[in-house]
């Protein structure tokens, strides 16, 4: 009994040593049992002050996850679902203790286990307010709904668990015999600033039999690829002759990424695809670069001609100054980038036809520097300090340095070779001057927000209005300045969610990520603007900008949702409202719930 007894407490010492991790804590819990287990010397009780049951379930089957680690984010709580998907946390205090052996343990024996249990209680007060669902196989906080939010008065809470998609397969090559690995490469379609692009999430590498496999995706379309892979084998060489390789091929068999097939993927689906490269004789590659470059740090991108993409590579040669490589025949455009203190760019059209080439190169220009000029028409002469705050100050702002204003040039093309340019930093604290520095050559939309201070009413350059057309810029070009004009008299949208009454597993009133989407009908190259839910379900957004919106609610962010996605919405749409609102107008709504996956 009394080996026993020690055992138990060394047991409970190594729980709150532990108590703040939460893997840990659950060990101890298999192990030891109930959380308020106190030495047998003691009728130390511990009074039930509240608890809160739950049950984890599959976003897919509906069906209950056993065994996944539900924890708060701190990692103070955490414990495991049983079979059937449940789990308890049952918060306890500390009630007085008193001895109830004859002879009793010796008085500082007493006072070390007293601690021990009043260290390993739980303080109401820090009852957690959000707790995480998560187990191997399935998407984790960030790419799924296993966030929930626990108000103070809630006992039961649904969590869901999204599985991953996978995407398997082999790459077929005939008299491979698998000594070399081909890289494969995935990407994912995704929504910016309410447009598509195309980015890498995921790469593999193929096993001797050519299979492989690419995990933990979310659902979504992605595109697949295999990267160019060189014919190592000594048997196959031929002194003088070209080299031997095999050209990127896109699923299931396009030769650029335009062209690629869609892969559209569900929750937990696994899709299996099989790519067969071909082989084909590559040849060398030299271009020179006509400027004398600050810093080696140079950029190479090549693709075929008005095929922006992944794929193929060329390298920067530093001792020599050149690009350098190997490409099989075709058309290809080079773009190429030095990383200096100021920014060069530059791009040319190379073609390969049966034999090596050289001779050409490519001539760098600065990037283009684009000023902006904003001018307000606020229809309130002094914006009010914040109520309820001691000797608070109205919110500073200053049009000329723009610290209530965001600007970005977002690349408009897919896949883009561009990347998004934002206003420059002060190059002193008396510099006032607002401009955007380094822009490459391309195509761009102009994305402008503004924080807290009204809302963009317009964005113009050569009188082109930028919040319907691209902006187009061309090597070392000089452009107008961005005419910005920013008003206070947006209209103020608001209401409450409606929560799903029949939808088993649907958001409960403690869960948290409930969006609001307003979708502009007449400026369709504006982002959505988006409001997250209380607890209660109700949402507030202010200085909404005149005009018409689709209005629709998630129980999570949606991203890729956007105002051009028709496919998308067309499945929502008899839960889509269409609003219209007007300068400075108040408009309550309610809005039902759309449950992701219901």
């Amino acid at each position: 009994m009394r080996n026993c007894r020690q055992s138990r407490l060394k047991c409970l010492t190594a729980v709150v040593r532990t108590a703040s991790r939460a893997t840990a804590l659950v060990a101890t819990l298999c192990c030891c049992g109930s959380a308020s287990h106190v030495p047998a010397q003691t009728t130390s009780a511990f009074a039930e002050v509240d608890r809160v049951r739950g049950v984890v379930i599959n976003s897919v089957t509906r069906e209950p996850v056993s065994r996944a680690v539900v924890y708060s984010p701190d990692n103070a709580f955490a414990t495991m679902t049983d079979d059937r998907g449940r789990f308890e946390f049952v918060f306890r205090r500390p009630e007085p203790e008193t001895t109830t052996s004859l002879s009793g343990p010796s008085q500082t024996q007493s006072d070390a286990q007293s601690q021990i249990a009043n260290r390993y209680s739980v303080n109401i007060a820090n009852r957690p307010s959000q707790l995480i669902a998560r187990k191997i196989g399935y998407l984790p906080a960030t790419e799924a709904t296993d966030i929930s939010q626990i108000n103070p008065a809630q006992k039961d809470v649904t969590m869901v668990l999204v599985p991953e998609s996978r995407i398997i397969g082999q790459v077929v090559i005939p008299g491979w015999d698998g000594s070399q690995k081909t890289q494969l490469q995935v990407f994912r379609r995704a929504v910016r600033e309410g447009h598509e692009y195309w980015d890498g999430v995921g790469n593999a590498s193929t096993r001797a039999n050519g299979e492989f496999r690419i995990a933990g995706l979310a659902l979504g379309s992605y595109k697949l690829l295999t990267l160019e892979l060189m014919d190592r084998d000594p048997l196959a060489f031929r002194p003088g002759g070209p080299m031997m390789g095999y050209p990127p091929l896109y699923f299931p068999s396009a030769s650029d990424f335009e062209s690629a097939g869609v892969i559209h993927l569900v929750a937990g689906e696994t899709f299996q695809a099989t790519l067969s490269p071909v082989k084909k004789p590559y040849y060398p590659v030299k271009v020179g670069i006509t400027n004398v470059l600050e810093t080696p740090q140079v950029g190479v991108t090549v693709f075929p001609q008005g095929r922006p993409g992944p794929g193929f590579s060329l390298g920067y040669n530093q001792q020599d100054g050149e690009i350098q490589g190997a490409l099989p025949d075709g058309t290809y455009t080079l773009l190429v980038t030095s990383y200096g203190q100021n920014m060069l760019a530059g791009t040319t059209n190379i073609t390969v036809r049966g034999s090596p080439l050289s001779g050409v190169s490519v001539g760098l220009l600065p990037g283009s520097s684009i000023s902006l000029n904003v001018r307000e028409e606020f229809q309130r002469s002094v914006i009010s300090a914040p109520e309820n705050v001691p000797n608070s100050q109205p919110p500073a702002y200053n049009p000329k340095r723009s610290n209530y204003l965001q600007v970005t040039l977002m690349p408009e093309e897919q896949f883009s070779l561009a990347t998004p340019v934002s206003l420059s930093q002060p190059r002193n604290p008396e510099d006032e001057s607002l401009t955007i520095e380094n822009v490459r050559p391309g195509r761009y939309r102009v994305a402008a927000n503004n924080s807290g201070v009204g809302y963009i009413a317009a964005v113009t350059s050569g009188g082109r209005d930028l919040l319907r057309e691209a902006l187009v810029v061309g090597a070392g070009s000089s452009l107008p300045p961005l005419e910005i004009v920013v008003r206070d008299d947006g209209a103020e949208v608001n209401g409450t969610i409606e929560l799903p009454t029949n939808s088993p597993g649907s958001a409960q009133p403690g869960q948290a990520n409930r969006v609001v989407y307003l979708l502009s009908l007449d400026r369709p190259g504006d982002q959505p603007r988006i409001a997250i839910a209380d607890l209660s379900g109700a949402f507030s957004m202010p200085q909404v900008p005149p005009g018409s919106y689709q209005v629709v609610a998630f129980d999570r962010q949606r991203e890729e949702l956007d105002s051009h996605n028709d496919e998308l919405l067309k499945q929502y749409e008899s839960r889509i409202q269409i609003i219209r609102v007007a300068a400075e107008q108040k408009l309550h709504l309610r809005v039902p719930l759309i449950v992701t996956n219901e």
